[in-house]
């Protein structure tokens, strides 16, 4: 039988909540969530394009799971042997698939990515890496913030290593502060076992200007990663994502809850028309990380500063499709000396 030992950490009952499902897809990093009955029979299943849509649709972080399980997913009995699972997956382009017994049981799961190495991409991934991090100051002071340490190594290196477990072998990196040292650390990236190119912006040109100095536009969408974001996303379901839906720009979001602290009264004139204790706000933030088509490009002005909101509002202008893809992986902006203390698994900044 072919099945991670740890699916166990794949259950979860149908009264979950969305950020349940969440955590465990997170912690397990399987992908899927088996929705299961007290007596451990599949009910269905969840994965995170479950999850994307049904936060698209209304769903809060606070909402049960019920609406969003997939009652009629394939499932195989143990007696299958590993080349017919494999088989089955394939055809039915699934990655995860429940292994149960004669009462409907979970037993197992096989799952895909254990068993064949991700498909090389030829896109492109440009990471913008010239900021000055002034905010990040005394770190930034001597080094780039793109360089600053994060578990042992550059945060560069961690989106670098990330995207080329997802296929991604070519990439460019647009510098501008202390580019030498970032150029002299990566050199062309053999040793990471990728293909690096560099821009180098003559003065700060925003979160996406350098693009108009790429010496050739890409042939098929490509992607943008800010170089100061660490993230377990997969830059192949973005792209992906992206194909499907025929944008000319994606987005990546994520999901931010603030509660109001006070109660709060909804007024008609002078008149009180109701009353909200407290509520929860959401709002989905810039994740800074991107998939454009080649086409956008021609929205740029050679050598002109523009930050990414901006190219996306001259996209719409001109009645292009921008949209959004809802990520509920780990994420975070190294910003502030906190966010990188937070990083690195410290209370605050030492």
């Amino acid at each position: 039988m072919t099945a991670t030992e740890s699916w166990r950490e794949a259950l979860l009952p149908v009264d979950a909540t969305v950020q349940h499902a969440i955590r465990s897809m997170n912690d397990s990093t399987m992908q899927i969530v088996l929705v299961v009955g007290a007596d451990g029979t599949l009910i269905g299943t969840i994965t995170d394009g479950d999850i994307r849509r049904g936060l698209l649709a209304g769903l809060t972080l606070h909402s049960t799971i019920e609406s969003i399980v997939q009652h009629d997913a394939f499932v195989v009995p143990p007696q299958m042997d590993r080349d017919a699972a494999l088989r089955l997956m394939r055809a039915n382009r699934i990655h995860q698939l429940p292994i149960v017994d004669e009462n409907r049981r979970v037993i197992g799961l096989h799952l895909l990515d254990d068993l064949i190495a991700p498909k090389a991409r030829t896109n492109l991934m440009v990471i913008m890496a010239g900021g000055r991090g002034t905010r990040l100051r005394p770190h930034t002071e001597h080094c780039p913030k793109p360089m600053l340490e994060v578990s042992g190594k550059p945060m560069l290196e961690h989106i670098i290593e990330r995207a080329r477990a997802d296929g991604f072998v070519r990439f460019v990196m647009a510098l501008h502060y202390l580019a030498h040292m970032i150029e002299e650390h990566f050199g062309d990236g053999r040793r990471w076992g990728v293909e690096i190119e560099y821009l180098h912006e003559p003065v700060a040109l925003g979160t996406v200007g350098a693009l108009s100095l790429l010496r050739s536009r890409p042939a098929e969408p490509f992607m943008v990663s800010n170089g100061d974001i660490l993230t377990d996303i997969h830059y192949r379901e973005l792209l992906d994502f992206h194909l499907r839906h025929g944008a000319a720009a994606t987005m990546a979001v994520q999901l931010h809850e603030w509660q109001q602290p006070f109660g709060v009264v909804q007024t008609r004139g002078v008149d009180i028309v109701g009353f909200e204790e407290k509520p929860m706000i959401l709002s989905h933030v810039n994740a800074g990380i991107y998939c454009l088509d080649p086409a956008a490009l021609s929205f740029l002005r050679p050598g002109e500063a523009c930050d990414m909101p901006t190219l996306f509002q001259r996209l719409q202008d001109a009645g292009s499709r921008t949209i959004v893809y809802p990520m509920h992986e780990p994420w975070i902006d190294i910003g502030r000396p906190k966010d990188l203390a937070r990083a690195n698994g410290r209370p605050d900044d030492q």
